[in-house]
């Protein structure tokens, strides 16, 4: 046997057995059938084998309770039989005998005296809700699959247990400095004041200094202005957030004042992938890819003066007479995209390439598109949050492109960056 043997059978040790093979096997001599169901179903030997485990486990609970009760020299109480409890579990229900003592002092530990729904039940329901079903769908999923009849109130009731959870990261403390923020609009029609309006969801998405994402929060509004924005940068400052180097931004109205405000060192980026979506928006499918090429040398320039007489360029060809709002869109911006042209490939390439936030909205769109609305703002920041939570999870490495970017936001902004690494 050769090391490489040896160091390959260690990483994988084999798990022990818990039970001898013996005991198995006089388990499954007492199973009538051979089929899956009989062994690992609910009504077969794994749901009998449970509901015995179960309640032998509440049986020595309760002999512990009364032999601790005697030795407190409160003797005289006793066992009385037993009462029947249904408790929800993520494979079905599971029917037990709940053992008694005569003078109902007894509390499980196991199955509380009030509990309902055993561990991993609710994590399976909020698991499903935060896929995007509804309360109605995940109803017909347990009754479909486990034969478990929940009321839709029972599901909100488990779902809402989020909403502390919601509250906790909107409130988590954040880096002190953030490299980039990407701030975008989510638009959905939530329930207010018994109409359904449109509300946009703003989400902020920082790179932190090591490269990795992170979703800083996010927060409903019918309307965008300087006062709310204000009062986002507030709250990200009160949370520890002092200074943002670049924050990519779509056009959202009051954003540049309140910014200035509260952080008036920060550089202000119009998303530029956002301007060529909205550039290509106004062309049909026919003319859209001619139209991208028409455009790719403004924003490819090496310098803003280069840029500038691309975007002229662009104006005096065919596709610029044919589409003069292209022009004049990116006209009306130019001072929050010439910034873009100061920076090195490197960081470039970070601003540009806004994969993260454009992955992100693509799964929340994906979550929330079967939902005709939400009732509350609070729900809709539920689903949201528990959707993020599972997008996060794979947000582990910072992009290829980061290592090579650091030197660069070094030299950019000195003590800024070089700060927060140290």
């Amino acid at each position: 046997m050769t090391d490489a043997t040896v160091s390959k059978k260690s990483k994988n040790p084999k798990a022990p057995k818990l039970f001898p093979d013996e005991l198995i096997d006089q388990l499954l001599a007492q199973v009538q059938g051979k089929d899956a169901e009989s062994i690992l179903g609910e009504s077969g030997l794994a749901g009998q084998l449970k509901k015995q485990l179960a309640e032998r486990m509440l049986a020595a609970e309760l002999s512990h309770h009364l032999a601790a009760e005697t030795e407190q020299g409160r003797a005289g109480n006793h066992r009385n039989g037993t009462s029947p409890k249904t408790v929800l579990t993520p494979n079905g229900e599971l029917k037990l005998d709940i053992p008694r003592d005569r003078q109902a002092t007894f509390e499980p530990q196991l199955v509380g005296k009030y509990q309902r729904r055993l561990p991993g039940f609710d994590d399976h329901v909020i698991s499903m809700y935060a896929r995007g079903m509804s309360v109605r769908e995940i109803q017909g999923h347990l009754l479909e699959l486990y034969g478990l009849q929940v009321s839709p109130d029972l599901i909100s009731t488990v779902t809402d247990e989020v909403l502390a959870d919601v509250e906790q990261w909107q409130q988590r403390p954040l880096e002190a400095m953030y490299p980039i923020v990407y701030f975008d609009a989510l638009r959905l029609k939530i329930r207010d004041e018994g109409t359904v309006k449109n509300k946009a969801v703003y989400l902020a998405l920082g790179i932190r200094a090591d490269g990795r994402k992170e979703v800083l929060g996010l927060w409903i509004e019918q309307t965008e202005g300087a006062k709310f924005w204000l009062k986002v940068f507030n709250e990200l400052k009160n949370r520890g957030l002092h200074d943002i180097l670049i924050a990519v931004v779509d056009g959202l109205r009051g954003f540049p004042e309140a910014i200035e405000a509260v952080y008036p060192a920060a550089q202000i980026q119009t998303c530029i992938v956002h301007l060529i979506r909205n550039s290509l928006n106004l062309a049909s499918w026919k003319d859209r890819k001619p139209l991208a090429a028409a455009i790719k040398p403004i924003y490819q320039a090496a310098t803003a003066e280069a840029a500038a007489a691309a975007l002229d360029a662009f104006a005096q060809s065919e596709w610029g007479r044919k589409f003069p709002t292209v022009a004049a869109m990116w006209q009306r911006q130019w001072e929050q995209v010439i910034p873009f042209f100061a920076y090195p490939p490197e960081v470039r390439r970070i601003v540009y390439t806004t994969n993260a936030i454009e992955s992100m909205h693509m799964q929340l769109r994906k979550i929330v598109k079967n939902r005709g609305h939400f009732p509350s703002d609070e729900a809709a920041s539920k689903l949201l949050y528990l959707a993020l939570r599972n997008i996060e999870k794979d947000w582990k490495m910072p992009p290829i492109t980061w290592r090579q970017a650091v030197n660069q936001f070094a030299i950019l902004f000195g003590e800024r960056f070089t700060s927060a690494i140290n």
